[in-house]
């Protein structure tokens, strides 16, 4: 039942959790099964299964899961430091509003970190100009919660040649192969590679009083109306809320952590649905509102105590900034695909994913087939038309009706490194619908992200080629200007100069302060780090069970 318990503001419950999202979510339901009082402060609203839909007009172009786009939720971006800031038409730094998070309407592709992606610092050395270095933990230290992720959350698939050990196999099989995916594994055979069964956090099969996937084929960017996504909002948010010790908040703004002279934390003050605002006390306090919105939080939270923001006596916090860069391109066939039905991908290629020292640059990735924007004519019209055909007039049209049908991508997703220079800060100018600084980016790709989105372009036509494409085309690899991965803006690390929390996730700076989301990634991956953000939560969850129990919070 939905908000069985109401706790009062004044009253301190035992944790705030500030996002509900594919780690918040995680925490709540750890955190509040294990008995502690849990408040969970979403901006967004509330939505249940019944509640998505199909309407592209609404979730694509008007944003309806984004919480409306730039009109509502302002952003600026900027390439570097010494420009000024504008305002795009399109958000640079994109994520899902409202309980569940961005795990509502991602593709829910999820692949596992391997061993190397923890330690590239020490395999490879130093790389200048950058802040590259090895996490404080290591694969082992995950496995176990990546396994409660496949379990837990509820994951498909097949262990492939190059996956990284694992300590209990997929709960359900993989997804059925589709067309995309049968042709990306001739070829890639062809070309001597080794294509394998993508893992998918979208069930197969039921699981957990839980639907199995439906093939509706409307994944990305959309929210699933049968539960069989593996969101937070279905797999964890339910039975946080039946302990009876979480109340989920929507519609709750965050504008501020308050600390005592003792330095700790002791409430949150957020903005209601009303635009009044509130504040709830707490004994501690959890930040997984995402890699800019955390960062974002924590320099609004600036006070004497913490002139340049709250935990951030490092200064990283909002430095580092990492998206996964993606390259690929289009191709068209002679027979029908019928790719936008079902999943987005079956099939991935991981022969790349390492660095190479023969290339000439840092970075490695995945590649991967799917219909991209087949699912929602809108995009596919708007964006995915060959550069030889008109943007408007009867030529189009029938390039729309032909492709539709018969077209797919083959997308690489690759490595970003981490730079101070490509970081969240705060707007000095504009502000958003409740007053609050707007998120300020600046990101500018180094060149081994470019070199490398390049590199894994350049095999996507290769393989366009051996699965015997009768058009392709490619899209330029340019800068980034904005993306739906927010890593590394509060990194972990033991060193507390330069990180912003110990390898549980603790705030150097306030005790009683834990930040777990994508901002607490000290390298990127390989383009998929929702599976890696979720295990990090729930790993992080036993830890503060254990702080909690041994009187350290």
């Amino acid at each position: 039942m939905a908000n069985s318990v109401q706790f009062a503001t004044r009253d301190a419950v035992d944790f705030v959790i500030i996002g509900s999202g594919s780690a918040g979510g995680i925490l709540a339901k750890e955190l509040s099964t294990a008995g502690f009082d849990v408040v969970v402060l979403e901006q967004g609203p509330y939505r249940r299964a019944a509640d998505f839909s199909h309407d592209e007009l609404s979730v694509v172009v008007r944003e309806e899961l984004r919480g409306g786009g730039q009109d509502v939720h302002a952003q600026t971006f900027r390439q570097h430091e010494h420009e000024t800031a504008v305002m795009p038409a399109r958000s640079p730094v994109r994520y899902a509003r409202g309980v569940g998070g961005s795990s509502v309407h991602f593709t829910a592709n999820f692949w596992r970190f391997r061993e190397l992606d923890f330690k590239e610092r020490s395999l490879l050395g130093p790389i200048a100009g950058t802040n590259f270095a090895d996490w404080p933990i290591s694969y082992a230290d995950l496995e176990p919660y990546y396994t409660k992720v496949d379990w837990e959350i509820g994951v498909s698939g097949a262990p492939g040649p190059f996956d990284a050990p694992r300590s209990k196999p997929f709960p359900m099989p993989p997804m059925p192969i589709k067309s995309s995916g049968v042709l990306l594994e001739r070829a890639g055979r062809a070309l001597g590679l080794h294509p394998q069964v993508e893992p998918l956090a979208i069930l197969s099969q039921p699981l957990n009083g839980r639907a199995g996937c439906i093939s509706c084929g409307y994944c990305m960017y959309f929210g699933c109306e049968v539960g069989a996504k593996s969101s937070t909002l279905a797999a964890m948010i339910p039975l946080a809320e039946a302990s009876g010790h979480c109340e989920i908040r929507p519609e709750s703004v965050v504008i501020r952590i308050d600390t005592d002279a003792a330095g700790r934390a002791t409430q949150v003050v957020y903005l209601d649905k009303d635009g009044k605002e509130q504040a709830q006390m707490a004994k501690a306090v959890v930040l997984s509102a995402n890699g800019a919105e955390s960062a974002r939080l924590l320099l609004m939270s600036a006070s004497p105590q913490h002139p340049d923001g709250l935990a951030n006596s490092s200064g990283f916090v909002g430095r580092n900034l990492m998206h996964n860069a993606h390259a690929g391109g289009m191709g068209v066939f002679e027979q029908p695909l019928n790719d936008y039905k079902g999943v987005q991908v079956t099939r991935i290629i991981h022969d790349f994913y390492a660095t190479d020292e023969k290339r000439g640059f840092y970075g490695g990735g995945g590649i991967d087939a799917r219909p991209l924007f087949s699912a929602t004519p809108i995009l596919h019209a708007q964006i995915a038309m060959p550069p030889d055909v008109p943007s408007w007039g009867a030529q189009w049209k029938e390039a729309i009706a032909h492709n539709f049908t018969r077209q797919m991508a083959i997308v690489g997703s690759t490595t970003s490194l981490a730079l101070d220079s490509n970081n969240i800060t705060l707007d000095p100018v504009s502000k958003d619908a409740w007053g609050r600084p707007a998120i300020r980016e600046t990101y500018y790709d180094h060149p081994d992200d470019l070199a490398v989105a390049a590199f894994l372009q350049d095999r996507a036509m290769e393989l366009f080629d051996a699965a015997g494409a009768v058009k392709s085309w490619r899209f330029p690899v340019e800068p980034t200007t904005g993306g739906e991965h927010l890593l590394g803006t509060c990194r972990m690390g033991d060193d507390a100069a330069t990180s912003v929390v110990d390898r549980n996730h603790r705030s150097h700076d306030v005790p009683n302060l834990f930040i777990c989301d994508g901002s607490s990634f000290v390298t990127s991956g390989r383009g998929q780090p929702t599976m890696t953000i979720m295990a990090l939560a729930f790993r992080a969850a036993d830890q503060i069970k254990a702080a909690a129990a041994a009187g350290n919070i």
